[in-house]
């Protein structure tokens, strides 16, 4: 069983993941990470960036994360042709991490943008991580030494949470004082029996 983890920027979402990771059997897929390493080491993605996004991509063979920021996240156009450049990678090689955890109870997918790049069609079940646009800006100006108005950007690029709310099979609710290990156990407890 799939089971697709999502939620907006700074929601938390890898939190939640790693706590399921811990709680049992269960191999947590984390799209984003693959998605930044994959932009670093294939050469095809590489290319295809340099070509759309010209030689400030990369510094040094690395992708210039800040750069790439600044540009898709105030350019919607440029933000679906990165997806489209990397999406159909990381597509393939989750479907081999899928195949590889066959033995686990289910696969978690965390992925920010599960519902606007269409991969929810992949998940039997869906579990949306939500908390207070202000918590969730703090924990990014935070986590990410960036702006509020650059996480603002952000947060404008993605689904509401309500709706990602409409198409999920479960909620968790994510702000300071929420009780966030009963309600993993909680949902944990249902997927397996």
């Amino acid at each position: 069983m799939v089971v697709g983890l999502t939620g907006g920027i700074g929601s938390g979402k890898s939190t939640v993941a790693r706590a399921f990771q811990k709680i049992g059997n269960v191999a947590v897929y984390f799209a984003d990470d693959e998605a930044k390493k994959l932009m670093t080491t294939s050469s095809i993605i590489k290319n295809q960036i340099c070509k759309e996004f010209g030689e400030k991509a990369y510094q040094e063979n690395e992708l210039n994360s800040a750069f790439i920021a600044d540009v898709v996240f105030s350019n919607k156009e440029k933000l679906a042709t990165l997806n489209s450049i990397v999406h159909p990678e990381v597509y393939t090689q989750f479907k081999a991490f899928v195949e590889a955890n066959k033995d686990k109870e289910y696969v978690l997918y965390e992925n920010a943008i599960l519902f606007e790049n269409a991969s929810a069609i992949l998940c039997d079940k869906i579990i949306t991580v939500i908390a207070d646009e202000s918590i969730r800006i703090q924990r990014v100006v935070k986590r990410d030494n960036t702006s509020e108005i650059a996480v603002k950007n952000r947060i404008r690029n993605q689904w509401k949470d309500s709706k990602k709310a409409l198409l999920s099979n479960y909620i968790i609710t994510n702000n300071t004082s929420d009780n966030l290990l009963n309600q993993i156990m909680k949902i944990h407890n249902n997927l397996t029996q």
